[in-house]
């Protein structure tokens, strides 16, 4: 099998299917679809089919189009090694392989969906909770910071996505136009789109004070001028282009580890941390959720609800009835 042209999903449809006139649909579809989906969708959807495509071809069984059998047998196996929100993305990503060809849906299949359900009973939807960058790490992270370029770059970063709540590729895709500084001292960012915004309506994000002065400190101290308002760094000190949103969880857990905060704190660090931390200190201080939802461009409560979960158990009506009945 050809892996280069399998990992882009090109036209050399025999990759994916015996079937030529699959493969002219694939190919189709693909041109059509080219620029339609955010760069981290279709890095995913590559990613996933790549996996499930060496899967069938290790077992002599066809991915595309793949039988229902072939789908629950994959199902089955994932879910001994992967999360089941993992599994569940996985056949989505199958599922939109098919459909972009006119394949029946998988997922509308009965014993797909019982496959799923199977792994829910047994091992819940329930998803691990990333670790929240709250203002108490917010604070030891950047002090614990030095006076090089990086550190200059690491603090505006961080503090640009605590006050933001901007996801990673959000993040890194930030113009130095996209920044307007107020005459108090505070700013704004225009965000042009994001996951939730994929045509580009565009949102201004807040900036505190602080936070503006953190980032023109690393604008002056790198000369970035124009373009990307954060770029990688080179060892000899020479700025790049853009960063890779790849390096956003990376970046933190080093200033973690700068901050001598535990492996437990470090390791449960993520692209959206600093989003899920602010949050929860949101939620801690009692903000209205109409403002945290408008912060955060969230387009229902569920995630703030999962984000805030703890802090949210500690307002329920039975800790408000323990308070009241003066329990200890």
């Amino acid at each position: 099998m050809h892996q280069a042209a399998r990992r882009r999903l090109e036209p050399v449809a025999t990759c994916i299917s015996p079937d030529a006139g699959l493969c002219e649909r694939l190919a189709a579809y693909l041109k059509d679809a080219k620029g339609a989906f955010s760069e981290n969708t279709e890095r995913a959807v590559r990613s996933d089919v790549e996996i499930f495509t060496d899967w069938c071809e290790a077992r002599g069984r066809t991915a595309l189009p793949a039988t229902t059998d072939t789908v629950v047998s994959y199902i089955d196996a994932m879910a001994q090694i992967r999360a089941p929100a993992t599994v569940r993305r996985y056949v989505f990503s199958i599922a939109t392989l098919h459909k972009a060809v006119q394949l029946q849906d998988p997922l509308k299949r009965t014993r797909v969906k019982l496959a799923l359900q199977r792994i829910h009973r047994k091992r819940g939807r329930r998803q691990e909770q990333v670790r929240g960058l709250t203002w108490p790490l917010r604070e030891r992270m950047l002090e614990a910071c030095g006076n090089r370029l990086i550190d200059d770059r690491n603090q505006a970063l961080l503090a640009v996505a605590y006050d933001t709540l901007l996801r990673r590729s959000e993040l890194v895709a930030l113009e130095v136009s996209d920044l307007l500084v107020e005459i108090d001292g505070s700013g704004t960012l225009l965000v042009r789109r994001g996951k939730t915004d994929p045509s580009g309506e565009g949102a201004l994000q807040y900036l505190a004070p602080d936070t503006v002065r953190l980032v023109q400190v690393w604008l002056r101290r790198s000369g970035v001028i124009q373009g990307r308002l954060f770029r990688s760094l080179r060892k000899d000190g020479q700025v790049g282009v853009k960063l890779d949103d790849s390096q956003v969880p990376r970046i933190y857990k080093a200033m973690a580890r700068a901050a001598g905060l535990g492996d437990d704190v470090v390791e449960n660090l993520s692209g959206h941390s600093a989003r899920v931390g602010a949050a929860q200190d949101m939620i801690a201080c009692g903000i209205e959720l109409p403002a945290i939802l408008q912060a955060g461009r969230w387009k229902s409560t569920a995630m703030v609800h999962r984000y805030g979960e703890r802090l949210l158990a500690k307002r329920s009506g039975a800790a408000q009835l323990a308070e009241l009945q003066h329990r200890r």
